[in-house]
């Protein structure tokens, strides 16, 4: 409990040491936890350069202090500790000398027979990531903790989470049953960097869908329509051209006319006709 309690100071404290990413703190070996008296190499980079940083860091005894007489060996932007105690436990981030800060680790020296070996820099998401229990000589059957819970026991001191989530975020420990536990290392996940979104393109033109198709009761609603309209035309239409040929068949019918006999005067006007007609026959064939 004493020992989360620390690593969770130290936790605070280095998110109050800085929040800038121009660099980043390498460490080797690449894990958290280590043992007394084990050797440590830390690095400062940026963007494939070192110059102008310094290995800086928070402890339970002192904060702030830099690379240099008290504690490490300074070359140039790295800083090497032949010999790390626990005292040396702690948060250690970059600074530039212009009080940039890059992100910080956190490195727990432990005292006793047993150590987590976890990722000292944060996990993206998706990754695996293996935690081992281990002694100074070998590997050993443990159980591992997540804030408290067992997990599960592996005979050959490797676990290894799949695909990682924000949810498995959180403090890690082992546990043995010949060295007892190791101390706690907190764990960082982090999302993975969004890429730009691709440039949208113009979506293709949208032709009119097709009408549905007419219900029985709008079929006959259009014939019944269609009906009233065109009727009358079609009536007034077939009337028209009956009696034209009615018509036109009507003058060359014969016609049948009783003939009045003739008058008198009519008569006599007749025979006067034939006598003249006949003296001028006459003359002329003298």
């Amino acid at each position: 409990m004493e020992d989360s309690c620390v690593l969770r100071l130290l936790v605070v404290t280095s998110l109050l040491s800085g929040s800038t990413h121009q660099a980043s703190l390498k460490m080797r070996p690449d894990t958290s936890q280590l043992f007394d008296g084990q050797s440590v190499s830390l690095r400062c980079e940026e963007d494939g350069s070192s110059d102008g940083w310094t290995v800086t860091r928070n402890t339970t005894t002192r904060t702030r202090t830099q690379c240099g007489p008290d504690w490490g060996e300074p070359a140039g932007s790295s800083c090497n500790i032949s010999y790390i105690d626990p005292l040396d436990s702690g948060v250690y981030w970059c600074e530039s000398t212009e009080g940039a800060a890059s992100t910080s680790i956190n490195i727990t020296v432990s005292g006793g027979a047993v150590i987590l070996q976890s990722p000292v820099l944060p996990v993206m998401e998706g990754d695996d990531v293996t935690l081992t229990c281990t002694t100074e000589t070998s590997n050993l059957s443990a159980g591992f903790y997540k804030d408290g819970s067992l997990i599960r026991t592996e005979p050959t001191g490797h676990m290894t989470i799949r695909h990682v989530s924000r949810s498995d975020e959180g403090l890690y420990k082992c546990h043995t049953r010949e060295h007892g536990e190791s101390p706690p290392s907190w764990i960082t996940v982090t999302g993975k960097p969004t890429s730009a979104a691709p440039p949208t393109t113009a979506a293709p033109p949208t032709t009119a869908a097709p009408p549905p198709d007419s219900t029985p009761l709008q079929l006959v609603f259009r014939l019944v329509l269609h009906l009233v309209v065109f009727c009358p035309y079609c009536i007034s239409t077939v009337i028209m051209v009956s009696l034209y040929r009615h018509r036109s068949t009507g003058n060359d019918l014969p016609v049948s006319m009783e003939m009045a006999p003739p008058t008198q005067a009519e008569q006599g006007l007749a025979d006067e006709y034939d006598d003249v007609m006949a003296a001028v026959t006459t003359e002329h064939h003298l």
